[in-house]
């Protein structure tokens, strides 16, 4: 049985309300003034209030600004006179529930009993909403932490993969087999990076491609600069955010194209550089990676096994991206796709 706390300075209509409000299903106490209502609200236990708006010392709007102070404030049924619909909407601003127009007779019991189920309803229905909300916040949050974990896991292990590689690697002897070990080990490093960044990232949906990256271009100097032939990496990139799938596609195709840029734009004992753009285009983005070499012959034979060219255009391909190789000296590749 809801618990109603009945505040009203008419002592008749007060004996009156609470033998009404009984009939109908509610357990009513009353009090005659805000400060003993306020006095008996604080000590709690009530699911609902009904304010008088005439009362000596303080009124009805005055109660509801010190109801609403409380740590748990009931809903608040406001009661006013026929004539005072200003007081009524002032009081609504103000936070009551909903508002009753005082009358003589059981209409005024049956529209106070009314109002109190609805603001009962209303009440129960927005905890049920914040229950739901707290609860699917708790799940995304969890879900978060779960896909986090994973990244970090998938991370740790491609960093196992890539050190197996390169323990294989060093175990060949011929100079094909370790060149196409190396080729794998960058390949996993593209995708290792994107896992890393998604573990130290709130945003698990997106990554910025600039930060994915820098760290990747770095990786890949450092794996084909040696003393006797230096290789240069110089990368100009916007910020801009990618779905992480989309994103370990690019990160593949910049692995491929530098690596073939190292490999074959320059000579043994020749240093090098390659360059790396990213920017965007409105709702495109275009990739440039150009080195000083002779530049891409599309009708002579592959100068390696090919793998890395058939990488190169699945990955455009799963990007939905054009692919656009600049022709003679001071090689050019362009990669266009939709953001």
């Amino acid at each position: 049985m809801p618990r109603v706390l009945y505040i009203d300075d008419d002592e008749v209509l007060r004996l009156l309300t609470s033998r009404a409000l009984r009939r109908r299903g509610f357990e009513v106490e009353t009090a005659a003034d805000a400060d003993s209502g306020l006095a008996k609200l604080r000590e709690g236990g009530f699911d609902l209030a009904a304010i008088d708006h005439y009362m000596p010392g303080k009124t009805g709007l005055d109660a509801l600004a010190m109801i609403a102070e409380l740590p748990t404030p009931p809903p608040v049924v406001y009661v006013t006179g026929s004539e005072e619909t200003s007081i009524a909407v002032a009081a609504l601003k103000a936070g009551a529930s909903d508002y009753v127009v005082k009358t003589v007779g059981d209409e005024f019991f049956d529209l106070l009993a009314s109002s109190f189920r609805q603001s009962l309803e209303r009440r129960a229905l927005v905890a049920a909403k914040e229950e739901a909300e707290r609860a699917l916040r708790a799940s995304n949050e969890r879900l978060a932490a779960l896909v986090k974990e994973a990244n970090h896991r998938v991370a740790n292990s491609l960093q196992i993969l890539s050190a197996f590689v390169n323990m294989q690697a060093s175990a060949v002897a011929s100079d094909e087999a370790k060149s196409a070990l190396r080729d794998t080990q960058q390949r996993i490093a593209a995708i290792a990076q994107v896992h890393r960044r998604l573990y130290d990232s709130d945003d698990i949906e997106t990554i910025d491609v600039a930060d994915y990256l820098v760290p990747l271009t770095k990786e890949l100097e450092a794996t084909w600069s040696t003393p006797a032939s230096p290789r240069r990496l110089i990368l100009q990139s916007e910020s801009l955010r990618l779905k992480t799938d989309r994103a370990v596609s690019l990160g593949i195709i910049v692995t491929e194209l530098v690596s073939n840029s190292c490999k074959y734009a320059y000579g043994e004992n020749q240093s090098g550089e390659v360059r790396i753009l990213l920017r965007s285009e409105g709702l495109h983005f275009k990739l440039s990676v150009e080195d000083d070499g002779p530049g891409v012959d599309l009708s002579g034979k592959p100068q390696g096994t090919g793998v890395g060219t058939r990488l190169i255009r699945a990955m455009a391909h799963s990007l939905g991206a054009d692919l656009d190789y600049g022709l003679g000296p001071g090689g050019q590749i362009c990669v266009t796709a939709a953001r």
